[in-house]
């Protein structure tokens, strides 16, 4: 597995920082990306569900305040509060090429970096 890895994080999380850690440790070049700085689009975020291979509930911080009143609300409305309210989605992501992983805790992105 030789693709780009990207890690979608939030630099004041601390499973970001030790997901962080580890992608350094292996010495495997790697982007962050800090999602706040560059907010993900639906389309974006549909791409990395789709590659997590979870259900969109299953990538929303439901314990968040905004998450309220969302119990109800479709897949699509759930993306849209996520992409106004980046704290909604879980994190980080790390993708390479078509597969992706949820990293919490931090040690499942050490499947990713296996060649």
């Amino acid at each position: 597995m030789s693709e780009k890895i990207i890690i979608y994080q939030k630099p004041t999380c601390s499973k970001c920082r030790a997901t962080l850690s580890l992608l350094n440790e292996s010495g495997k070049p790697f982007d962050a990306i800090n999602y706040y700085e560059e907010p993900l689009t639906a389309e974006k975020l549909r791409e990395l569900i789709q590659k997590l291979n979870l259900p969109v509930r299953a990538v929303l911080r439901s314990d968040e305040p905004a998450a309220r009143g969302l119990e109800s609300a479709s897949d699509n409305e759930i993306i849209d509060a996520m992409v106004a309210n980046p704290d909604l989605i879980q994190r980080p992501i790390v993708v390479r090429g078509n597969a992706a992983k949820l990293c919490r805790p931090p040690e499942n992105v050490l499947s990713l970096l296996k060649e």
